[in-house]
């Protein structure tokens, strides 16, 4: 959940374009009386009413992110939630109880917001647990952060291959994130084995929602929004370059998958950081120190991600005649969001 401080900032603006709005509203209004010349008594308490009106509504409108969330937030954290999480999320139980209930509110936030869809197969209870663990572990320092680029995320009934194809050859894709896209593709079978071997080091779920926070800056770069400052940026590359040629030389334990480009590389490391942070410690101990920086440390826009709050509260969604993020090549009507219609 997002902290008081974020939550301030957009009721400030909520008020300043609410305001705006009105002050627009009513300049139409005075035009209109004035063309009838019978402005009036009567006009006039029309006019008062008309602009509390206006008002209230666009204050309420610009706020309903929150007023919804508070909505969310008051139901009781359901004790199956609760359940699953001790049995299968090895981070949520190392966490003291208050952070295990600050986990507990941003995993049922994101599960109220988000929009979890199944393609060819249905979306039960542990998956969709998995994938709020999945958002909430990479992040869960930061509590202003939001996943404002994404609005959806499809499950698939398998690993897929690069024309989305269940079956066939080279079905190898666990998961997916298309740079610009709304929409996050993943395995449903890989994402439940990323937390059934919580010592892998590999998890498919936080591998893509780590490219998700790669994203915030804009591009998936691997350069992610989390880093600090020129000079932080500056020995991350250095620390790519250095592990990229021990990987290479087959002198590192990290999954040569990380050598495909810089955005694999952050994804790769981060899953193993968060799998296995002591091994991590021990055996690349200048890598494991700056991913302790970069997950430690926020350095969002508060503003610019209140405006974002305040315009589109759910996320970027996916239009009805947008070409469907499946990459079939059909409109999203036509493909997923109709393979989603038959599931349901």
């Amino acid at each position: 959940m997002a902290s008081l401080s974020r939550y301030k900032i957009t009721v400030v603006l909520s008020l300043i374009f609410a305001l705006v709005i009105t002050v627009f509203v009513d300049a139409l209004l005075v035009a209109s009386f004035l063309l009838q010349h019978e402005p009036g008594i009567v006009s006039f308490s029309i006019f008062s009413i008309i602009s509390i009106a206006v008002y209230i509504f666009s204050f309420l409108f610009l706020i309903r992110k929150y007023t919804r969330r508070k909505k969310i937030l008051s139901r009781p954290f359901p004790a199956e939630w609760e359940s699953m999480l001790k049995d299968n999320i090895v981070y949520y139980n190392i966490l003291n109880n208050e952070e295990q209930e600050q986990f507990r509110r941003r995993v049922q936030v994101f599960l109220g917001e988000k929009i979890i869809t199944g393609i060819h197969t249905d979306v039960d209870l542990l998956t969709r647990i998995l994938i709020a663990a999945s958002a909430v572990i990479p992040v869960f320092r930061f509590p202003e952060w939001e996943y404002d680029r994404l609005g959806e995320i499809l499950v698939y009934p398998s690993n897929f291959n690069d024309e989305y194809q269940f079956s066939g050859r080279h079905t190898d894709i666990l998961g997916m994130v298309v740079t610009n896209s709304s929409t996050m593709i993943i395995s449903k079978p890989a994402l439940h084995e990323g937390f059934r071997n919580s010592t892998s080091g590999s998890n498919v779920g936080i591998h893509e929602f780590i490219h998700k926070i790669d994203e915030e800056d804009g591009s998936i770069d691997g350069i992610p929004a989390l880093l600090a400052d020129p000079k932080t940026v500056s020995r991350w590359k250095e620390i790519i370059d250095a592990e990229s040629s021990r990987i290479e030389n087959g002198t590192s334990d990290i999954n040569p998958y990380a050598l495909s480009n810089d955005a694999e590389f952050f994804a790769v490391v981060s899953e193993y950081f968060f799998e296995k942070p002591e091994e991590m410690s021990q055996r690349h101990p200048e890598l494991y120190k700056i991913l302790t920086k970069i997950f430690r440390q926020n350095t969002r826009s508060l503003l610019k991600s209140a405006v974002r709050t305040m315009v589109k509260p759910g996320g970027k969604k996916i239009l009805r005649n947008a070409p469907c993020p499946c990459g079939s090549g059909k409109k999203y009507k036509k493909c997923c969001q109709e393979k989603r219609k038959h599931a349901s």
